[in-house]
């Protein structure tokens, strides 16, 4: 990409929740920003947003979006990425999409910039943010792995509302209003009552009994980490938690890796923030990653079940690290930005 001093950006599905945080993301980290565009689908046209100050008219998204654009965002969906994405391309976009549409395939680099960032040169117009929870886990395994390689990887996720979108936020708070108030409690948006109950399917089930959800943590992992010999058990719960997900990971490493060196090595990992003092009750939780950057890591021990195992916990917020702030900080690889 030819450096600049400012970029024109483009964020299709801006009116999104992802969108909405992409806004934030670029004001917070102070993106050279030249020009910006505002595109979703029909029924947001004439929305408006505010950016840096600047009230900007929603523009639906089309073909003929992307004329003199240089970076486009996609969070409007995998349908709508494989649509359009390859629009802007033309028009000499580099897109970072946020959906599954071309995670996998082999032509696009699945990129994580504490991970991978070299790969994101790679490109041929796209680049793939990968999913929030194989994001949040590989940020935590990169250090470890880097040490000694990971054979095995079992981890449970503990995926917020939020994970859903906007309506699981809402439906959750409305399902606590109407048990407070003795009302009848309505769902829509998950498959069960979220309300004081975890709900172990997020995403489709595949044939082999582990769900999409499941298997994109299987597949993602291998593919960023640079490692087919990775092998990945997932499974995926959503919990009564507005905001931020969290994990239970235990691996398997070719050699042992102590409880204490784990620390030292996550203490000064990119991306990581180390949380762990259980005399004094500190460890990981989403309602302190709701809102930040950073992957929350602790609770880490050796595995008494595994000769070469460790187990740790973490959590990151999904809409930031898990997709927006990833984003944003893959093009800042592309463009140089410290």
């Amino acid at each position: 990409m030819q450096k600049k001093e400012a970029y024109n950006i483009a964020i299709a599905g801006v009116t999104g929740a992802v969108g909405e945080t992409f806004i934030k993301i670029l004001e917070e980290r102070n993106f050279p920003v030249a020009e910006f565009r505002a595109l979703a689908s029909s029924r947001s046209v004439g929305k408006k947003v505010q950016f840096q100050g600047k009230e900007y008219t929603v523009q639906e998204l089309t073909h003929d979006s992307f004329n003199g654009i240089d970076i486009a965002f996609f969070s409007a969906g995998g349908d709508r990425s494989k649509e359009f994405a390859p629009s802007a391309v033309k028009a000499g976009a580099v897109v970072v999409d946020n959906s599954s549409a071309f995670r996998m395939d082999p032509a696009v680099p699945l990129v994580v910039p504490e991970v991978n960032p070299e790969d994101a040169f790679k490109h041929k117009g796209i680049i793939a943010n990968p999913n929030c929870t194989t994001i949040i886990m590989v940020v935590a395994l990169k250090p470890l792995h880097d040490h000694s390689k990971i054979k095995r990887v079992v981890v449970s996720t503990y995926q917020s509302a939020s994970g859903a979108g906007a309506q699981a936020m809402q439906e959750l708070m409305d399902q606590t209003k109407a048990w407070t108030n003795g009302d009848p409690i309505k769902v829509s948006a998950f498959a069960h009552q979220l309300l004081f109950n975890v709900i172990p399917h997020v995403d489709a089930f595949a044939d082999s009994g582990y769900t999409k959800e499941e298997l994109k943590m299987f597949d993602e992992t291998r593919k960023i980490m640079g490692d087919n010999n990775i092998k990945v058990s997932a499974t995926c719960v959503r919990v009564p938690v507005l905001s931020a997900h969290s994990e239970a990971v235990s691996i398997e490493t070719e050699t042992p890796i102590s409880a204490a060196l784990a620390k030292e090595l996550l203490g000064k990992a990119k991306g990581v923030k180390l949380v762990d003092d259980v005399s004094n009750k500190r460890y990981p939780m989403p309602l302190e990653a709701s809102g930040q950057d950073l992957c929350y890591v602790g609770r880490i021990r050796e595995d008494i079940s595994c000769d070469n195992g460790l187990t740790f916990w973490v959590s990151g917020d999904q809409l930031r690290k898990g997709a927006a702030t990833n984003a944003v900080q893959i093009a800042e690889v592309l463009i140089g930005k410290k």
